[in-house]
């Protein structure tokens, strides 16, 4: 595989799969835009020989494919870790015949790891007064807070273990020597300056970009707490990661980086980061995050920027985070034995609505399997769950939906659970980090047949009817901050019980569009204790006990954040520019509301 950045660009020109942007372009807002319109049209990756203000170039949508994915990673890692998966069945109970019969699975096994270096490239250049200025940090969107450092590889240890951890934090540059650090909850960075900051002490940080692509995938890789992510960058790569120790620094990094950020996070310290423009598709705002102090600054020879572009999806991470799914399936029935197949859904953010098929070998073993899912590293910031014991395509959401929708008794398989913890990015709940969840079970045989043509009366108010799939109905009408009974009215009107599910959005037209549609606006938008209605409600056992149907309150409220869009400036430039970032011919797709249908 790919032992740097370099190595991965030579390959993708081979292949003709990257394009070089030589007209001077500016990292402020108009180089996030022409990224955004070429992926949104299925383009290539981009590198930018002529950054404005910066001597550094940019290379973006390098991941921006399902086939630029799999030349960057390959398919070989998940058959090491699908037959790591099989290792305690296949060799219990254990004999010298069956671990000889596995010689080459351990001979692969020996090649992972990191190999200590005394130089490498990123060391070519140290500045011992940096200026991180200089570099072509990208400002994505107009209301962001600043330039932001999007493929940041951030490493630190645990103060006490030692036991290292490699994350992808955004990191906003604030001004020579200092940048956010957006430590999100259930991250081992933040636990580290958890830990350090009780400690009252600095947390020594490295922050570096490019290197093996590897490095990405792992950083963003939902791993145990203390599985260390360069492990599994080493068995991407198929070999020892190389890495060395640059003065000044108790943490070693990758030989091949092209930059390295070494300082520390004092403890205490706090300042204000943000907005950013996020991969659900709306401002992250401001609030106190930890501060990066930065003191040497070691970079490559002529080094490259890799750089990515969040928002609406289907955007860059969503290729990725297919990938990584893909990648660790083969683990999921090991820590979580009753869970035949998991997945979670990048249109929705990931965090924000997963789907299980289950096994259910006793009454309410699904339940056992959900808590084990919500209870599982990152999984555990999972918002909604849906639930199945029958064998579906979970990847095929329409199907998965009218699965579970065709089997659920909504007075006894619809959980709420409130004041919990929730993803960092989500902004549906009451305030930051705090939410609530969902599990809806569709068990055993079918219960109904699904209602697939409305026919029927809907309450005042309501202005637009669709159907998205087998039993769930889509309507839309007055806004929120008009009319905060509507979903309450909906739910309560008689006509509408044969459908189980009813979604009240903004433009019923928008969110049937697509199931990219659809799970976005839905999922994105609703905190299941304060945005489920029910027709009617008893308590039974202090559980909550309906009748169909159940309405989700998918309605942008007032205290959301905004809406991701290119402002008009910025879209007239692109559009005015375009033939001459390309003069040989690109097709231009429109990224202007996003990449929803």
């Amino acid at each position: 595989m790919f032992s740097d950045l370099r190595s991965f660009i030579e390959q993708l020109e081979a292949g003709g799969d990257i394009c070089r942007v030589e007209a001077r372009v500016q990292s402020r807002l108009e180089l996030a835009e022409i990224h955004r319109r070429v992926i949104a049209a299925g383009g290539p990756a981009l590198l930018f020989e002529n950054v404005e203000g910066s001597p550094f170039r940019v290379v973006t949508n390098l991941f921006g494919t399902e086939k630029r994915v799999r030349t960057a990673f390959g398919d070989q890692a998940r058959e090491f870790v699908a037959e790591a998966a099989r290792l305690p069945e296949e060799l219990m109970p254990p004999d010298l015949g069956k671990v000889w019969g596995k010689r080459r699975f351990f001979r692969r096994v020996a090649r992972v790891g990191m190999k200590a270096r005394r130089t490498g490239p990123v060391l070519d250049h140290c500045d011992e007064s940096p200026d991180l200025t200089q570099l072509p940090a990208l400002t994505s969107w107009s209301e962001d807070g600043g330039p932001f450092l999007t493929l940041p590889l951030v490493h630190t240890q645990d103060p006490v273990s030692g036991v290292d951890n490699l994350g992808m934090y955004r990191i906003q540059i604030f001004d020579e020597t200092t940048t956010g650090l957006h430590f999100q909850i259930g991250k081992g960075g933040g636990y580290h300056y958890s830990v350090a900051e009780g400690r009252n002490e600095s947390l020594p940080v490295s922050i570096f970009l490019g290197g093996p692509p590897a490095l990405i995938v792992a950083a963003i890789a939902p791993l145990p707490e203390n599985v260390p992510e360069f492990l599994l960058a080493s068995l991407l790569m198929q070999e020892k990661l190389p890495m060395v120790q640059p003065r000044g620094s108790s943490l070693a990094i990758p030989a091949g980086a092209e930059f390295a950020l070494i300082g520390e996070a004092a403890p205490h310290d706090r300042r204000l980061e943000g907005p950013f423009g996020d991969h659900y598709g709306y401002y992250s705002l401001k609030h106190d995050f930890p501060v990066f102090n930065c003191r040497r600054l070691y970079r490559r020879r002529d080094a490259i920027l890799p750089a990515t572009v969040v928002g609406k999806p289907r955007q860059e991470d969503f290729f990725i985070g297919d990938y990584l799914q893909d990648l660790l399936s083969p683990l999921f029935s090991v820590v979580m034995p009753g869970v035949k197949d998991l997945w979670s859904y990048g249109e929705t953010g990931y965090h924000s609505l997963a789907a299980a098929v289950v096994r259910e070998r006793y009454k309410r073993e699904a339940m056992t399997s959900a808590f084990r899912i919500l209870g599982e590293g990152q999984l555990a910031l999972t918002k909604f769950l849906l639930v199945t014991d029958h064998n579906v395509d979970l990847r095929d959401f329409r199907a998965t939906l009218e699965c579970v929708l065709e089997r659920t008794d909504l007075r006894c398989d619809l959980f709420v659970f409130p004041n919990l913890s929730m993803d960092t990015l989500d902004y549906a709940g009451p305030r930051l980090n705090e939410g609530s969840k969902g599990v809806l079970l569709g068990i055993g045989e079918p219960r109904r047949e699904l209602p697939r043509e409305f026919e029927g009366y809907v309450p005042n108010g309501i202005s637009q009817v669709k159907v998205f799939c087998g039993g769930c109905l889509v309507v839309s009408g007055h806004a929120f901050s008009d009319d905060a009974n509507l979903a309450q009215r909906v739910a309560e009107e008689d006509s509408l019980e044969q459908w189980p599910l009813i979604v009240l959005v903004d433009d019923a037209e928008v969110a049937t569009r697509s199931a990219v549609n659809f799970l976005w606006t839905t999922f994105t938008r609703f905190d299941p204790a304060s945005d489920l209605h029910w027709r009617s409600v008893h308590v039974f056992g202090n559980q909550a006990l309906t009748d169909p149907p159940v309405v989700i309150d998918a309605r942008k409220k007032p205290l959301y954040p905004d809406e991701l869009f290119c402002d008009d400036e910025t879209h007239s430039l692109v559009d005015r520019r375009w033939q001459e970032y390309f003069p040989n011919g690109m097709e231009m797709g429109d990224s202007g509301a996003g990449h929803l249908d």
